[in-house]
């Protein structure tokens, strides 16, 4: 697959000269961003579904009970921010809080079924995603390689 410039990734329809950019590794990451972002958003339009919403959701199938401060600090969320994506979620029926059975004053988030039936019907349209992603990388032999190396950012 041949590598694309800066300028065919980006649209250049104000004809800025990008050649102090076309190396930088941090502006690459947030274009990659944006277009995983956007491709998410229109994958996910029909659901109504934010990004960080779905990782809660996917967060939470395998770790039912966990603190509400432990999955934010994972998902990289300040806590007041996360509140009201619990809010959120809980509101439409996916998620509930309880209190810990071992202290009381720590909210534990649990899927609902209808939370459970709700990602199941995403998996699909994340599966989709997920592929686009992987097509645009060379396939899945980069995802591993692509991974490690982001890995290596913020571990």
């Amino acid at each position: 697959m041949p590598e694309l410039t800066l300028e065919e990734m980006v649209p250049n329809t104000s004809k800025l000269d990008f050649s102090g950019m076309e190396d930088a590794v941090g502006y690459r990451l947030r274009r990659a961003q944006l277009a995983v972002f956007q491709h998410f958003n229109e994958a996910f339009s029909s659901k109504g579904l934010r990004p960080t919403d779905f990782a809660v959701l996917l967060l939470l199938t395998d770790n039912q009970g966990a603190k509400q401060s432990e999955v934010a600090e994972a998902l990289g969320i300040q806590r007041a921010n996360f509140v009201a994506i619990v809010d959120g979620l809980e509101n439409k029926g996916f998620i509930e809080r309880r209190k810990s059975e071992t202290d009381r004053r720590v909210q534990s988030l649990y899927m609902t079924p209808a939370g459970e039936t709700y990602l199941e019907e995403l998996m699909p349209i994340w599966a989709d995603h997920e592929q686009w992603v992987l097509d645009q990388l060379g396939g899945v032999a980069e995802r591993d390689t692509v991974n490690r190396l982001l890995r290596r950012l913020y571990d």
